[in-house]
């Protein structure tokens, strides 16, 4: 199969010529995307965001998948053809010249290279003929119809450049027609309009040509207000004075430079570097990899003083060796407190003077600057700095157009542009190691010093969280005051409690970090700069987009777009795929600016937040324990949009993601009286945390609770913390103060007349009585329950008391009731849905049908309570039906297979710090070494599968 794929012309060519089923316009986008990002890794994010014209739905992903692999069969018969799923991505492998698109641009940047004009008019014409109606003619994206915009400005310009080579060479009488019809379709293009000027001109038709003029004169001046440019109104001049080469007021070609020195213009190495060895030995490797055709680039990012200028420098003077023909340096001011860049023009402009170029042999016009210097530095093996770029555009007229230079560029940005288009290599910084930190330190203040105060110097490295120029300002300010003791500094920063104050400079702007972090903060429009501001008031240490979007009150779709650009800023780092972090410093400079803002903006903002974290937790808490007792939230505030997880994986999922945020959040709203969202939102974290046993944290949130809910005099809030928090002090052999809970509890709910809630916590309360070793009170209070369920109508809770029951007859070694019991909560939990139940009865029956010598029939029960236990990700839970079929692997006589079960239910016990590991553990010395061989089963006996855990339904 030979592919040919089209992306200027027409990709459905490919599309409907290979596959009926790529049909739909997405998968079309699809293909479409990883051809212009070709041998690039396009994220799954981006790719989400690029196909759909509205936010994604939420099962985009899925639908995503499904397209890919329809492309991968479809591509399957292609050679050297292949979509290649990478980290975080896919990427699809193609020799580039395959792809029209990038055979387009290959051409237009050899023409530079061209070795005479025929050549590159050979090159300019084979580019130009690769485009094909207009591209990406049904692909309606907001990125694909930007994309569209430039490829046709790319299109132009070739076309442009084209001409002028075309005249040069005297084709102007051909050149005519399709000049006279351009020009009618784009009446203000001065640069066409000079053109068809000069080709009349040359022609014999001055008359025509002044007319020319005359007619775009009075087409800009009705049109934008304006006259035309200084290079159309010298060829005005030209041709009116019957000039015989009026193309020299459009280009003129510059003396050759006569400099005997190459250019030195890198400055100092910095005086204190440490680490980045691994940054250093990145930016060696893209030198090493330079490409067949133009300059090695490299891009150096970070936050502000995170040391990009130092790392850039400092290697810079490590290889200078490699770089004979010297080194051009300019600092482009992208984020100087004045907050204005210096133009590519005033940057040229001074590389054309260090490389030689007389000023009086400087075009006037940009494009013929950038095409000079590219024409001096061309073939020379040079090293150029551009230090803190604003963007990719400031930087593009200052990248050389031949192989030999190699070019790295600083910024706050991410520069991403840069890398997609001109193939730059990026170099992320993130902050210094604390052992980097420290020798940061030993180099700035004398050796000894340091060493004399360890512990000090550890606490000064923590306050200021690897980052080098907190770093450094602490150390000018140690080094300035011999007489203050590193220990006094350190305990200054620790009473600044995360504060800037400690980090300001002497005076020097570049050494304050307010002052540092302000330069990125200015550039920023208005929405980012109000949405960093805002995230002052989050507790952290993470965000995910719909936080954002609730915190800003702004829709979720345009929240991505300034996520992006503080993201490129570097003021938020995207850590992972849609999830956005920030250094402490600037959490706190963040926290500073939000301060400035009117009370009121910072209360609702606030509500806004916890808001969203509350609703959330409730919809995820309701997918996981759907027959829990709902409790009615506050309403959703305007501008709040809640997480939706969709099933019970979805919501496991959200709540890993954002735990530590959550339990940030109920602090947070704690000290802001917040207390009604405190106990509601501890209540939606119970279930969770007790699945993944992390008990200390459903403590410390239920204790949160307590205390918000007795300051209101709520009894039912404090009778739900107090039942709620049981289960930590129970699994943790706390039973004393369990046990206290729950009669607290009780007494509550009796006073309330909860009929319902007393029977939970009867439930509760048999499990702890029987972990007392009190088995008949156990019974007791089962019995209760279930009466006071049935009273009520509560069938799921009827049902839990049923299985309940269950295990208490099973304690007392009475298994046929046991059977009995069980087998009704398993019918009853089924009807209603309750898998959380279910997986409980499951377990509760094998134990029973092990103790009666119904091994199989055990192990089948054990091992449906262990599938329905993972889907819930009820990690204890799953642990016990691992150690419970264990058992039973071992009366079946599979000793290999039981001691798998254990092992595996070790790790679980031990990740979640439960304290039956050391049962479990225990248990395994006693088997180890005993493993006997496996006796052959009785007649008609079913062994165990090669995983002794792999799940199978029960018959």
């Amino acid at each position: 199969m030979v592919v040919q794929f089209r992306l200027l012309g027409d990709i459905e060519a490919f599309i409907d010529g290979n596959a009926v089923e790529l049909g739909h316009v997405r998968q079309r986008c699809v293909l479409a995307v990883l051809l212009v990002e070709a041998n690039k890794v396009v994220h799954v994010d981006q790719l989400l965001d690029r196909v759909w014209v509205d936010r994604p739905p939420q099962r985009a992903h899925g639908a995503l998948y499904s397209y890919l692999s329809r492309l991968r069969r479809c591509l399957r018969s292609a050679e050297d053809v292949a979509i290649v799923r990478q980290q975080g991505g896919y990427l699809l492998k193609v020799d580039p010249m395959m792809v029209d698109l990038h055979r387009f641009q290959e051409l237009v940047s050899r023409v530079r290279l061209a070795a005479d004009d025929d050549d590159a008019l050979r090159q300019f014409d084979e580019a130009i003929g690769l485009w094909r109606g207009e591209p990406f003619a049904r692909l309606d994206t907001p990125w694909f119809n930007a994309l569209r915009t430039a490829l046709r400005q790319a299109r132009l310009a070739a076309e442009r450049d084209r001409t002028d080579i075309a005249l040069r060479r005297g084709q102007h009488s051909a050149l005519l027609s399709e000049l006279s019809r351009e020009l009618a379709e784009q009446p203000l293009d001065e640069r066409l309009a000079g053109q068809l000027m000069l080709a009349l001109s040359r022609s014999g038709r001055q008359a025509e040509a002044l007319d020319q003029y005359q007619q775009i004169r009075q087409r800009l001046a009705d049109v934008l207000g304006i006259d035309p440019g200084r290079d159309l109104q010298e060829l005005f001049l030209r041709v009116l004075h019957g000039e015989r080469d009026a193309a020299s007021a459009v280009v003129r070609a510059p003396a050759e430079p006569a400099t005997a020195h190459p250019p030195r213009q890198l400055p100092p190495p910095p005086a204190h570097f440490a680490g980045r060895a691994r940054e250093l030995a990145a930016l060696t490797r893209a030198v090493d990899r330079q490409p067949e055709s133009g300059p090695t680039i490299m891009t150096v990012t970070g936050m502000g003083g995170i040391g990009k200028t130092w790392l850039a420098l400092r290697w810079g003077h490590d290889n200078l060796d490699w770089f004979p023909d010297g080194q051009l340096a300019v600092n482009l001011r992208g984020f100087e407190p004045s907050a204005e860049a210096m133009p590519p023009a005033v940057a040229l402009r001074g590389f054309l003077d260090a490389l030689g170029v007389p000023p009086d042999s400087v075009p006037l016009d940009l494009d013929a600057q950038v095409g000079l210097y590219r024409k001096m530095v061309a073939g020379r093996r040079m090293l150029i700095v551009l230090d803190n770029a604003r963007d990719a555009e400031q930087v593009r007229p200052l990248l050389p157009g031949a192989t030999g230079c190699v070019v790295v560029v600083t910024s706050r940005q991410q520069l991403s542009g840069l890398v997609a288009v001109e193939g730059a290599h990026p170099v992320t910084l993130d902050l210094l190691s604390t052992a980097d930190a420290r020798e940061l330190l030993a180099r700035r203040l004398s050796g000894s010093r340091v060493e004399a105060e360890p512990q000090p110097v550890n606490d000064i490295v923590e306050r200021c969280s690897g980052l080098p120029l907190a770093l450094a300002i602490v150390a000018a300010r140690a080094a300035t005051q011999p007489g203050f003791s590193l220990a006094a500094l350190g305990r200054e920063l620790a009473e600044l409690q995360g504060g800037l104050d400690g980090f300001s400079g002497s005076g020097d702007p570049a050494s304050d970090l307010r002052s540092v972090f302000s330069w990125s903060y200015r550039a920023l429009g208005e929405p980012a700069a109000r949405l960093f501001r805002l995230l002052g008031l989050h507790p952290g240490p993470d965000t995910s987009v719909r936080a954002a979007a609730s915190l800003a009150a702004v829709p979720e779709r345009q929240v991505r777009g300034i996520l992006a650009e503080l993201n490129r800023a570097q003021l938020l780092v995207e850590w992972v795929p849609g999830r956005y972090t920030c250094h402490d410093l600037l959490r706190a400079y963040a926290a500073e600016l939000v301060e400035l803002e009117p009370a009121e903006v910072r209360r609702d903002a606030l509500h806004r937040i916890v808001g969203h974290y509350l609703h959330s937790a409730q919809c995820a808490d309701r997918r996981l324990s759907p027959l829990r007792n709902p409790i009615e939230p506050p309403p959703v505030q305007v501008g709040v949009q809640p997480e939706e997880p969709a099933d019970n994986a979805e919501a496991l999922f959200w709540f890993t993601e954002e735990y530590a945020v959550l339990r940030q959040v109920v602090e947070l709203a704690a000290r802001h009286g917040l207390d009604r969202y405190v106990w509601q939102l501890a209540g939606a974290l119970t279930t969770f945390l007790g699945r993944r046993g992390h008990w200390e944290d459903l403590i410390a949130v239920q204790n949160c609770a307590l205390t918000v809910a007795q300051r209101n005099g709520d009894r039912a809030a404090q009778a739900q913390a107090h039942q709620d928090i049981v289960p930590a002090y129970s699994e943790t052999g706390r039973l004393d103060l369990a046990r206290a809970h729950l009669e607290r509890a009780l007494m509550l709910l009796d006073e309330l007349a909860d009929r319902v809630g007393q029977a939970h916590t009867l439930l509760t309360l048999s499990w702890v009585s029987e972990k007392e070793g009190d088995q008949a009170a156990a019974l007791r209070h089962d019995r209760r329950a279930l009466r006071l369920f049935r009273d009520s109508g509560h069938q799921a809770g009827a049902a839990r008391a049923l299985n309940a029951l269950g295990w208490d007859h099973a304690m007392l070694g009475e298994y046929q009731e046991t059977v009995r019991y069980c087998q009704q909560a398993v019918v009853l939990q089924r009807q209603l849905g309750d898998r959380t139940g279910e997986a409980n009865s499951w377990d509760t029956l094998g134990y029973a049908q092990h103790h009666l010598g119904r091994y199989q029939r055990a192990a089948r029960c054990y091992r449906r309570a262990l599938e329905l236990n993972r889907e819930l990700g009820h990690r204890y839970n799953e642990a016990e039906a691992l150690r419970h079929l264990g058992d039973t692997q071992q009366a079946l006589g599979y000793p290999e297979a039981a001691n798998l079960c254990w092992l595996r239910a070790l790790e679980i016990l031990t990740a979640i710090g439960h304290p039956e590991v050391e049962q479990v553990r225990d248990k395994l010395a006693a088997r180890q070494g005993a493993l006997a061989e496996t006796r052959p089963g009785s007649a008609g006996f079913v062994g165990p599968p090669a995983d002794p855990t792999a799940l199978t339904k029960p018959r």
